[in-house]
């Protein structure tokens, strides 16, 4: 969805999973079954147990595919820290990815880190020379937020020494790095499947975010979803 900010990241916050359902099935009478069936699919392969944070990318299609790598896998939640270089989609990219996948924008990497350990996230940074785990080979048991930095020089070392651990990608090549969106989708294929193929991992989204997710996906859809989805509020739930 488009940049999670405090003007929306609360939207339904007041509202209960009961009530949540009843305003989905008012808002799903403004689209189409197919979009509804496609929503009730799609929501069900949805997690938050990885998610990823990129640290200053300056170059915005190199972000944007990292966003339609996250979507395609079923990781919701991006993390994009803008101490230095401002991030806004690139569409011609994303191919729209960012009206489905939730990114927030943090103004450090501490201040990243300090709220995806509240949330019960291991910091994991990945590095290319870093020899301590293999992409494969990594620990997954706990929700995982994985760290990419620059196209150029990686990330900062105060990101290097804040994490939790490191993790790298196998190369064989006379290359010593992939490009970042490369390394991210290589990163999210490997640990996804890794995490779906694990009946001790609880990897899917609860019923109630579930359904939060599916209202933030109708306001994508309806035209002035945002002021349609408070109308409905009013006039649905009273």
């Amino acid at each position: 969805m488009p940049e999670i900010n405090q003007s929306n990241q609360h939207l339904f916050d007041h509202l209960t999973t009961e009530e949540k359902q009843r305003l989905y099935t008012s808002a799903s009478e403004l689209f189409s079954e197919n979009k509804r069936q496609l929503f009730d699919r799609l929501v069900l392969n949805r997690t938050r147990h990885i998610c990823v944070v990129l640290e200053e990318i300056f170059q915005s299609h190199n972000a944007s595919a990292v966003l339609r790598s996250c979507d395609c896998f079923g990781v919701q939640d991006i993390h994009v820290v803008e101490n230095r270089n401002h991030y806004a989609p690139n569409s011609d990219v994303s191919m729209g990815s960012d009206k489905w996948v939730d990114y927030y924008k943090h103004p450090s990497i501490l201040h990243t880190y300090d709220h995806l350990r509240s949330k019960g996230y291991r910091i994991v940074a990945t590095l290319p020379h870093e020899n301590d785990t293999m992409i494969t080979d990594l620990d997954i048991s706990q929700p995982v937020a994985l760290v990419f930095g620059t196209e150029l020089t990686g990330l900062t070392q105060e990101a290097i020494d804040h994490a939790d651990g490191y993790v790298k990608v196998p190369m064989y090549g006379f290359t010593e790095s992939f490009n970042i969106s490369v390394c991210a989708a290589l990163s999210l294929f490997c640990l996804t499947e890794r995490m779906r193929a694990d009946s001790h991992i609880h990897w899917q989204l609860s019923a109630e975010e579930q359904i939060t997710l599916k209202l933030y996906w109708a306001m994508q859809v309806i035209h002035d979803g945002k002021r349609v989805m408070q109308h409905l509020m009013e006039s649905t739930l009273g």
